[in-house]
This record gives C-alpha cells, structure tokens and sequence, in this order.
C-alpha cells in the first residue's frame, strides 16, 4: 500500500526541452528546404533543379533503408535495388488496376502495397539467409537483385510487359491528388523572379515529407531495443546470441523495414518518371546506393545524405547544366562524362577507404570504431569517470 501511495504522488517525467541551438539549426534547416528550390527556380526559371532535388531526395529514402541492414545490423546486401523494383512495379501495376476508383489519390494509396511488396519481399530474401555472413551473405543478394531484374525483364505472369515497361502505351499514370491544382493556382512574384508551383515543386514537397519521416522512424529505432540488438549483432553475432538475442528475428526485422523504405522509393521513383523499366533497376544501381552509405557514412543519416549529394547530386546537375547550355561542351564530353563516372566512383572509394574510412559524416559509434586511439583515449575519460562516481557512492563499509 506504501509503494502505491509513494507511486502516486511522484510526478510524471516530463520531455526534456530542446536547447536553442537545436531549434535554430532545425529552424535554418526548415527555412532552406523550403526557400532554396523556390529562389532557385523564380531565379533561373530551371526546373530541372528542383527535378535534381526530387531524385537525390529518392535516393536519399533508398540510402536510408540500407542503411538499416548495412550501417546497423551489418548485413552486406549487395541486392537492395530488388526491393525497390518490387515496390515500383507493386504500385504501378495495382495502381494502374484501381485508378479509375481512386483517381487523383492513387499515388498515396499505392503507398501501402509497395511497401508491403518491398517488406515481402525483404522476409522473402532473410529467410535463405539466415545463416550467411560475410561475403557469402553479399552473393546471396547479389544473385537475388539479378533474379528479380530477369523475370521482369522476361515479363513473368504477363505482369511486367518486359523490356518495354509500365505503363502501356494507350495507358497514363494518374496525377497525385491536388497536383493539377496547386500548378494552377500557386503562382507569386519573389525577389529573383516569377515562380509557379509546378509538378516537380509538387514532387520535391512530398518526397521531403518521406525522407523526414524514414529519418524520425529511424532515429526511434536506433534508441530502441531493436537498435541495440541491431547493433550488437553487427558487432559479434555469437556474443550477441549469448546474451539472449535472436539473431534470425533480427535479420528479418532489418531485412523487411530496410525493404519498407525501398518499396516507398521505388513507386515514388516510377510515378515522378511516370514511367518504370527493368533497365532502372540494375545490379550498378545497387552499386551506387552502397557507395553513398560508405562514402557518406555507415548507420549516420547526416552522412547518407551527404553521400546522396556527393554521388547522384553533382553528376546529375553537371549533366543538367550541359544539356542545359550553362556549361559549353561537346555531346562528346558529355558522353565521356557518363562513361567514366563509375571510374570517378571507384577511386572515389579507394581514396576514401585509405584516407577516411570512416565516412564524410562518421556515426559516433563508427568513427570509435574505425578510429583506435581516439576510442581508447574516449574509453579511458569514461573509466575514470566511472571511478570517481564509483568511490563517492561507495560506502566505507563496502571499502
């Protein structure tokens, strides 16, 4: 009665304030996600900029997903882009199939089904491997990517239509709900010039709205118990499943919501192109989505999208310049541009692997890891630490 008493009267924990530092750097980051895409585009009358940010913000939700299975639960899955087929083509073909009912809100229905197709999809792939690590674990996926590339490109259960894509050719994909209005409408006159609401400013607006909400999703599950046990497995699976953890449920839950942010991607990616091919999702796409999580820094959201900028960003906007006029080349400079960009890439890596392994914008947890010295001389300040607390608690008694 005296605990339930006690238990009463004790005040409920309140949330810690957030300190004005933070806000102000929320407050800037929120000012420039909305200002930069307006100001450029009433300045330059580019659209294709703001086209640029919607598919870096694409890849950016890719990156994030695999970041779950590589940055946190260290599973090397070399197969991603087969998750963001699934849930491209999940929400176009069903998409396609009810669109006379739903209409203008097709795209945020087809939400559901691709990322239930990209979770399937993620459990579908976890289950075999179960038992792989390493390097056999990455040709596991590796080989699973390809499959699924071949049946749709071989147009399996008639579904696909094959090479040629979704959708058909007498057939359109429907606008999202409010597009066609918001175009009309939302026009104003800024400092730099004219600016109308078009259906990239529409895109950039939704896929920011995604990419915000995988980042809070993730940074609650880095704090959860799953995180951990996440993070534990990485580290050591044997000592993690000593310690009581089941490594077979935690490879499935990072396969199936790593898949989830892939499914997303994928039918975003097929209703901004208004279109969607096997040749979209090839094993170099994969390639490309662990660049940007090594380059950039594994389990650290800041670092994915740095990487995101560094490896889809500037080549996109270089090429978008070029075809633009603003940067003078021949079309044979161009081409050699797009040829050798995997080259770039590849010293890009080695360069990075020798002098910073551990990412433009290492995760804490990872730079310790990569970083020795600094992590002994952090784990020595923590004994101490523990020593003085430890000697002002101790009773002299206990002593």
């Amino acid at each position: 009665m005296a605990d339930t008493k006690a238990a009463a009267v004790m005040p409920t924990p309140t949330r810690k304030k957030l300190p004005p530092k933070t806000i102000v750097a929320y407050s800037i980051l929120a000012a420039v996600l909305v200002l930069v895409p307006v100001l450029v585009q009433s300045a330059t009358g580019w659209e294709f900029i703001v086209r640029i940010f919607v598919i870096v913000g694409i890849w950016v939700l890719l990156a994030l997903g695999l970041n779950i299975v590589v940055g946190y639960a260290g599973l090397l899955d070399l197969g991603y882009i087969a998750f963001y087929a699934m849930g491209g083509y999940a929400g176009v073909i069903i998409g396609q199939a009810v669109s006379h009912w739903t209409g203008g809100a097709t795209y945020f229905l087809m939400l559901i089904p691709a990322a239930l197709a990209g979770a399937l999809t993620g459990v579908a792939l976890g289950f075999p491997v179960l038992r792989l690590r390493g390097d056999y674990l990455a040709i596991v996926t590796l080989g699973f990517g390809e499959i699924v590339r071949i049946c749709l490109n071989n147009n399996l259960f008639g579904l696909s239509n094959g090479a040629s894509g979704l959708p058909y050719g007498n057939q359109v994909m429907a606008l999202p709900f409010g597009a066609q209005w918001l175009q009309d409408n939302i026009r104003f006159q800024t400092p730099l010039g004219f600016f109308q609401f078009g259906p990239n400013m529409y895109w950039y607006v939704i896929v920011v709205m995604l990419v915000l909400g995988a980042i809070f999703v993730i940074r609650r599950l880095d704090d959860s118990r799953l995180g951990r046990a996440w993070v534990a497995m990485r580290e050591n699976e044997v000592a993690a499943e000593a310690c009581g953890i089941n490594i077979r449920t935690q490879k499935l839950w990072a396969f199936s919501l790593g898949a989830l942010s892939g499914g997303i991607a994928g039918v975003t990616f097929a209703y901004v192109q208004q279109f969607i091919s096997p040749e979209s999702f090839t094993f170099m796409e994969s390639v490309f989505v662990v660049c940007i999580i090594v380059i950039g820094g594994m389990g650290s959201i800041k670092g994915v999208i740095a990487g995101a900028l560094l490896i889809k960003g500037v080549p996109d906007l270089i090429q978008g310049l070029a075809v633009a006029g603003v940067l003078k080349m021949p079309a044979e400079m161009q081409s050699l541009m797009s040829n050798y960009r995997f080259l770039v890439f590849g010293l890009l890596m080695v360069v990075m692997m020798a002098v910073r392994p551990q990412g433009i914008i290492p995760s804490s947890r990872r730079a310790r890891e990569l970083l020795p010295e600094d992590g002994r001389i952090l784990a020595e300040e923590d004994m101490q630490e523990w020593d003085v607390e430890n000697r002002a608690n101790t009773e002299p008694d206990d002593v």
